[in-house]
């Protein structure tokens, strides 16, 4: 089957190439990066897009959400219960599909597409993708993740021994790394701020206010935080920054496709993004969005041949590499466009709500914050009888491997992939929700969790069950 699909794609590019090399398209001069400024700063109503070598995809809202959606996306849901669409995404079937024709297409003449025609395509989806996320074409660039995009705007600051990064407890934990790094390296001190849940919007920015600093050389905040999925009021967060006169990054990994963005109103210094989790583009697209006032300073990890001639110009070529995820955001996007982000939205947030309501009351236990705090991810706690097993009665301090263990067995027992975590002392789920999901995934779940508090009830054995994943 997968033989079969690869033929047909790769007939429809062979094509689609004879079709282009018949119409002698225009010259274009060789790796032009002086023209990319220019794709990036035309007007709408100026602005001429390139033609597509070959179809790319339609999309029209004729099936509903939930199963019926499944048609659209990569996922094996036949044997899976997926309900972490929040660690990596996911990939709609026809991005990785429009991927793919990109590829083919580039390596049947790879010096004509590289040389000529890619940066014009590449400017084209950098512009699609600001206007989805409401800024201007000329402060977005595409990245390979969120991650990538954090270490560009961190490393292209002159640190100085003293300077302060300020962040709260809710940082991602890799980001956390990042800034110990910076730390030994220059001197940097890092102010962690703990935040306890539940805390209302209110809470979080008098906490802030309370505990920023004027001075404080970068503040960083997740927009909705990987461990805490709250949506974060980062509205009031970069004002009250920026009153205090403190540059703030947000990190926006989760943002994109959960919430309205306009970053041109929100007005960050630097905001990143990714659009392979919720958007569904194939992994390896990202985006950063730098403020006017600070792109002179900020610089790519990776200086090549674009650099010195703009800041879209030094960022959308790092060298010869497999670009096509950017490319197959036209796919994504022209799917999200079809369906309606704002009906998508509001399908994954209730349906998270929703189930996530569910699962509280069937296990006696609680959300770890206010339930209108939270978007399409929900934090539910486990009952407390799954914990007391796994520390074999609190023999052992409850740490991390400890909710691995219960993930672990959902995963291999049940074919239920959900994250487990241990937060503020109790083990909590995260849930997900996108388009393909319904609430019979979570009745799943909810079933299953159900056997395995039965069984440490009644079994004394019942540790011997996780134990081997540990």
């Amino acid at each position: 089957m997968a033989d079969e699909m690869e033929e047909s794609m790769a007939n429809q590019v062979s094509n689609s190439l004879d079709k282009t090399v018949l119409e002698k398209p225009i010259y274009q001069g060789i790796m032009a990066f002086a023209t990319v400024e220019k794709f990036v700063s035309t007007s709408d109503k100026d602005y001429v897009p390139p033609k597509f070598p070959f179809d790319l995809p339609s999309f029209n809202r004729s099936s509903t959400f939930g199963v019926e959606m499944r048609k659209h996306f990569f996922l094996d849901l036949d044997n899976w219960t997926f309900l972490n669409h929040g660690a990596f995404g996911c990939v709609l079937k026809e991005a990785l599909e429009a991927a793919f024709k990109w590829q083919c297409y580039a390596e049947r003449q790879p010096v004509r597409f590289v040389d000529r025609e890619m940066l014009p395509h590449l400017a084209h989806v950098n512009r699609r993708l600001a206007n989805f996320v409401g800024c201007d074409p000329s402060d977005i660039v595409l990245l390979p993740n969120a991650t990538f995009a954090i270490n560009t705007v961190i490393k292209s600051i002159a640190w100085r021994p003293g300077d302060t990064v300020y962040f709260l407890n809710t940082c991602y934990y890799t980001v956390k790394k990042l800034f110990r790094h910076i730390s030994s390296e220059h001197g940097v001190v890092l102010k962690e701020i703990t935040i306890t849940f539940p805390a209302t919007s209110e809470e979080i920015i008098q906490r802030i206010k309370e505990t920023l600093e004027e001075g404080t050389r970068l503040a960083v905040f997740g927009h909705i935080p990987s461990n805490y999925p709250i949506v974060m009021p980062v509205e009031e967060i970069v004002q009250l920054c920026h009153r205090k006169r403190v540059p703030v990054l947000i990190d926006g990994a989760h943002a994109l496709g959960t919430l309205p963005l306009n970053l041109t109103v929100l007005k960050a210094d630097y905001y990143v993004g990714n659009a392979h989790k919720w958007l569904a583009c194939p992994k390896g697209c990202g985006f950063l969005c730098v403020s006017k006032d600070n792109q002179h300073m900020i610089k790519p990890l990776v200086v090549s041949s674009g650099f010195t001639a703009g800041f879209n110009s030094q960022f959308i070529w790092t060298g010869l590499r497999d670009y096509s995820p950017y490319l197959a955001l036209n796919t994504v996007l022209d799917f999200w466009e079809a369906m309606g982000p704002d009906q998508i939205r509001q399908y994954n947030n209730t349906l998270a709500n929703k189930a996530a309501l569910m699962l509280a009351d069937k296990w006696g236990t609680g959300l770890l914050s206010h339930a209108d705090m939270f978007g399409p991810m929900v934090l539910i706690r486990l009952p407390e009888v799954l914990l007391d097993c796994v520390t074999r009665g609190y023999e052992d301090e409850p740490v991390k491997a400890h909710a691995e263990m219960v993930q672990a067995k959902l995963h291999y027992e049940f074919s239920i992939e959900v994250p487990v975590k241990l937060i503020q002392g109790k083990l909590h789920t995260r849930i997900s929700a996108h388009v393909y999901n319904e609430l019979s995934d979570y009745d799943k779940l909810c079933e299953a969790i159900l056997i395995m508090t039965n069984d440490v009830c009644n079994n004394p054995a019942a540790y011997d069950t996780y134990k081997n994943y540990r």
